[in-house]
């Protein structure tokens, strides 16, 4: 299941790692070639957050997943 997402603070992505860790399936995030652990805030930093990331977990029962990240969110 994908998603767009914006990081757009520090204190933004250290809330997103938060929630993230709460879930066992894997969750990548992807910015143009790269893509990288959404769990790792150092490999999120690696990345170009002035636009928005596609998010991709890697699961059919997402469960309040998305629910919890909407505020990270953009269409």
């Amino acid at each position: 299941m994908k998603t767009k997402i914006k990081l757009d603070s520090i204190n933004a992505v250290k809330d997103f790692v938060s929630i993230v860790m709460l879930y066992d399936f894997d969750i990548d995030l992807v910015s143009g070639r790269y893509a990288v652990d959404a769990k790792s805030i150092m490999g999120i930093f690696s990345l170009d957050l002035s636009n928005p990331i596609q998010l991709v977990a890697h699961t059919d029962e997402p469960g309040d997943f998305f629910e919890k990240i909407k505020e990270f969110i953009v269409e």
